[in-house]
């Protein structure tokens, strides 16, 4: 019997955790490669887990709803072959001996790894080249390359999780003294730091009161709040894409100085042309494909609004701008607020447009858009006039430049040729980090984008 276990795969965008939504297979079940065998939930978006193995499952290292984390046991499987592999708590405890001793998997291991996948994704690739490691590798000839002696303590964290966990709490892992092999930093190392910070943040118990004096036990589940006084209907930890969106969306009011601009347009014509393709065709592209293809024509002319400014590991600033549009747009789920992002945009026309931002909002809201569906887009557009408003500031999707927010559409009584018509008006709103580029270039994007909605024809003439 020869008993393999699959870790839980990097499922990318360096994600170090997921929930266990269900399990597709219970143990004793006959399982093949490549078989969905569960589901689990990240920050990103559901995602199913295929096997890599062939064979009966032995052991589920987890139970629905539970936080899974990257390279732990995930599911067992025994493959049938005569070679008992060491038991479950040996194996993983020499994984971990072997990642902190920073020592070179044998050879004949790394090619049963990459015969059974090891811990990657189906389709994602499994050669060891492509798999990620954070194991020390042999030069030729086979002697163990020497650590770097880099100064910095942070060098010497091999597990990324050691590391999230420091961020996560903002303690400077360059502080902590490592406990294991030389000087390697560890979980428990981090949570000593942690208790130690808190225990000397801690103000001074008070001296013990009178029984008078003392005061009532803090409220249950459903009583009052402390410090309002109000009933409390639910309290509950951020977590998943609720905690993802709170943490984006705190990030770019943090990072981002925005400013805004706005324009009421009037879409007529851009109506009555969309009416005349679906006449003609039998179907039109939406009306938000077609602004989304004016603003992608409007990005080439003023580039900078289609980049993104990060941080250096120095300290400094660097601003990437970007030939092509890969095109976010705000799609509101039962999971939350995500946003799919159309790659190489600038390729597509109207109709093409139309049909991928259906397509991806379909896969969103039934949570099954991958991580590359949802990552990786360089400017968003914001339609919040389904919601029936007028405007909104919208806030930028970090770390992109800029985001374009679209109103609802309504007639209104408007100036023509110095007569009033009645006309259908559109607000249409630009948050744009004020470091790429001046209101100048905010406002000549956005009188570009209203001009061709004004007068469509014209500008589809010269796309």
């Amino acid at each position: 019997m020869s008993i393999k276990t699959f870790l839980l795969p990097d499922l990318g965008e360096g994600l170090t955790e997921a929930e266990l939504v269900r399990w597709m297979v219970a143990a004793g079940d006959v399982v093949a490669v490549d078989q969905p065998i569960a589901e689990v939930e990240t920050a990103k978006s559901l995602v199913e887990i295929p096997c890599p193995f062939e064979g009966v499952v032995s052991t589920l290292h987890g139970d629905a709803g539970q936080m899974m984390l990257v390279d732990e046991p995930f599911i067992s499987v025994n493959t049938g072959g005569e070679e008992a592999e060491a038991p479950e708590a040996e194996r993983a405890q020499s994984y971990r001996e072997e990642e902190r001793a920073g020592t070179q998997v044998p050879a004949e291991e790394s090619a049963e790894a990459d015969e059974g996948s090891g811990n990657v994704l189906i389709g994602y690739g499994t050669s060891s080249a492509q798999r990620k490691t954070s194991r020390r590798r042999k030069p030729r000839g086979g002697v163990a390359a020497p650590a770097a002696q880099a100064p910095a303590e942070a060098a010497r964290v091999i597990n990324p999780l050691v590391r999230k966990l420091a961020r996560d709490n903002a303690l400077d892992i360059t502080t902590v003294r490592g406990s294991g092999p030389e000087g390697l930093i560890l979980r428990t190392d981090v949570e000593a730091a942690l208790s130690a910070d808190a225990a000397a943040a801690a103000p001074a118990a008070p001296a013990p009161a009178s029984a008078a004096a003392v005061p009532a036990a803090p409220a249950q589940a459903g009583g009052a709040d402390s410090k309002t006084g109000l009933p409390v209907a639910s309290s509950q930890v951020l977590s998943g894409v609720r905690k993802t969106i709170a943490t984006a969306m705190s990030t770019s009011r943090r990072e981002i100085p925005e400013a805004t601009v706005w324009v009421d347009v009037d879409v007529t014509k851009l109506l009555k042309l969309r009416s005349m393709i679906k006449e003609a065709e039998g179907q039109a592209p939406s009306v938000m494909a077609l602004i989304s293809r004016f603003a992608v024509a409007g990005l080439r002319r003023f580039p900078e609004l289609n980049s993104r400014i990060e941080a250096e590991a120095d300290g400094g600033l660097r601003h990437t701008l970007f030939e092509g549009v890969n095109l976010g747009f705000a799609a509101q789920t039962g999971r939350g607020l995500v946003v799919p992002n159309v790659r190489n945009a600038h390729k597509l026309n109207a109709k093409e447009l139309s049909a991928e931002f259906a397509r991806l909002a379909t896969v969103a809201r039934e949570g099954k858009a991958g991580v590359a569906d949802l990552s990786g887009s360089t400017f968003t557009i914001n339609n919040y006039g389904v919601f029936n408003v007028d405007g909104s500031a919208a806030i930028i999707n970090y770390p992109e430049a800029a985001i374009l927010g679209l109103g609802r559409i309504i007639e209104k009584p408007w100036v023509v040729n110095g007569k009033i018509k009645v006309r259908s008006i559109c607000e249409m709103t630009l948050s744009f980090d004020h470091r790429v580029c001046d209101g100048g270039t905010a406002a000549g994007f956005m009188r570009y984008v209203a001009d061709a909605m004004t007068d469509p024809k014209t500008a589809l003439a010269s796309l």
